[in-house]
């Protein structure tokens, strides 16, 4: 999962504490399966003249998940299915 943001930006924090709460609140070898990059637009030029008014960005598997507001519900369902179809043997539980 890829957090496409920029430094002093309210909802790029609140976008990073959904992420961050997600994750930890994710079944085991589901969250060991995560990694989380967060990216700066205003380190990357491309980046910036993608996604400048559309921060913060979600993108899982380099799509685009969620822009401006990050949902924990809808993002914790994503993560679930993006690890079923990566072959999370593991992990055949319900969504929630």
């Amino acid at each position: 999962m890829t957090l496409i943001g920029k430094p002093d930006c309210h909802l790029c924090e609140v976008a990073h504490g959904v992420v961050v709460q997600v994750v930890a609140e994710l079944p085991g070898k589901v969250a060991e399966g995560v990694e989380v990059v967060e990216k700066s637009i205003a380190e990357d030029a491309e980046l910036f003249a993608k996604w400048w008014e559309k921060i913060p960005v979600v993108l899982i598997d380099d799509r685009l998940h969620a822009h401006w507001r990050v949902a924990p519900d809808r993002l914790h369902d994503a993560l679930l299915d993006a690890a079923r179809t990566a072959g999370a043997a593991e992990f055949t539980g319900p969504v929630r």
